[in-house]
């Protein structure tokens, strides 16, 4: 298997169980039973993602050079993940053995997010510039089929023939990626491997690059929130609007999926052949069409066609700047400390997005639906401009950017 299927197959097993966890565990204990509230808590564990940078420099520091540096590692979380999905096996009537249940699936959060720790870095040894963004193309996209598959198969599994058998099938696909890391060969990492306190360190040392300020905290917050407030309007506006839970967690989280897919593997092949503004820019036209497209919605009015496309286009535009974004957080990420560099980065988007839901609620709830999916189109706009004006001054070359020292020298 050649460098992009071994990184598609992954990024695809990381997501299956975190699908599952938060959009198909969630339909059976709700269908049992289980309170909104409690549902909240289930929700909660996916907080461990965005704190993963905190443990990444370990994965840097230490690993096998007999066994490889990264694939040592996967070997490890690749078969924790599949020890932990069997291990929901037992729990029948989820609804019943809630505690368990919950900290088996903080325990799979956490193997998945160190996974993506691992194969991030792994990413950034294996792709040149040139391949970067088909690489977080397949990763994007590999997340929407996660989703889809975990969060959409399963669920239809258990509906037809019940829990022991979704949860095998989970682990079984699992599983496969198991199968891959054992095939794969990584390249032997030459750069000297620093100390545990030396890795911690160069933690922040990453936003010393040239430009990778302006990019991290100008670019991402600007396309994040300005994205993350439309899209965390899409729910509550359904609802308002007399659609069903089921028929918002099909469309949602289903339905929308395939084109997120597809979108995500042709924005990878597009920053290839156009470049990273030329693909930023289309998602950004993209997203604010979208947008626009999506304002019967806001305003109360949800025929089910026309909203069914609206949201496969916005969906579809928003993976195409997240893309963009990933790509150029690989860029950045230097090949000594690939792990802990595109944690950071990526850990920041998430954060970003967290803040832009809330925002876009509360601003909601002041100003009504348009209003925010209105603001949300300038913002998105100001970031594309700024990324514009960024990629222009600071292109990316080569596997790094300048004459930055390897983090492996940073003291």
């Amino acid at each position: 298997m050649g460098r992009l299927g071994t990184l598609t197959a992954l990024y695809v097993t990381q997501y299956l169980g975190v699908g599952f966890i938060t959009v198909g565990l969630t339909a059976i204990l709700r269908d049992g039973g289980t309170s909104l509230d409690t549902l909240a808590l289930l929700q909660v564990v996916g907080l461990i993602w965005p704190v993963k940078f905190l443990w990444a420099p370990i994965l840097d520091r230490y690993g096998s050079r007999h066994r490889g540096h990264y694939r040592s590692w996967l070997l490890v979380l690749q078969t924790a993940l599949v020890l932990t999905l069997l291990a929901l096996l037992p729990f029948d009537r989820p609804a019943d053995q809630l505690g368990p249940v919950i900290v088996i699936c903080a325990a799979f959060v956490f193997f998945s997010a160190t996974q993506d720790i691992a194969a991030d870095a792994v990413a950034v040894r294996l792709l040149a510039a040139a391949d970067r963004g088909t690489g977080n193309g397949i990763q994007v996209a590999a997340s929407y089929l996660g989703n889809l598959l975990g969060g959409g198969a399963c669920v239809l599994v258990y509906d037809r023939f019940g829990w022991v058998p979704a949860v095998g099938l989970l682990a079984a696909l699992t599983a496969l990626g198991l199968l891959v890391v054992w095939r794969f060969r990584e390249p032997e990492r030459v750069d000297r491997v620093v100390r545990i306190g030396v890795a911690y360190r160069a933690l922040l040392s990453v936003f010393g690059q040239p430009g990778c300020r302006w990019w991290t905290f100008g670019v991402v917050p600007l396309v994040y929130v300005g994205a993350g407030m439309a899209y965390a309007l899409v729910t509550p506006a359904l609802v308002d609007a007399g659609w069903s839970l089921g028929r918002i967690g099909v469309v949602t989280g289903v339905v929308t999926s395939v084109p997120a897919i597809a979108a995500g593997l042709v924005a990878g092949v597009g920053v290839g052949r156009f470049g990273r503004s030329g693909v930023l820019v289309a998602g950004g036209v993209a997203l604010a069409v979208s947008t626009v497209a999506l304002l019967p919605l806001m305003a109360g009015r949800a025929p089910l066609a026309g909203t069914v496309v609206a949201l496969c286009f916005f969906l579809a535009a928003y993976t195409i700047a997240n893309v963009v974004l990933y790509t150029v957080n690989m860029d950045y990420s230097r090949p000594g400390s690939g792990g802990t560099d595109f944690t950071v980065l990526s850990s920041f988007g998430l954060v970003c997005s967290f803040v832009a839901a809330s925002l876009g609620l509360a601003a909601a709830e002041r100003f009504g639906y348009p209003a925010v999916a209105v603001a949300s189109i300038v913002l998105v706009a100001a970031g594309v401009g700024v990324g514009v004006g960024h990629q222009r001054r600071f292109p990316p070359v080569g596997s790094t950017r300048g004459p930055v020292k390897p983090a492996s020298l940073i003291s």
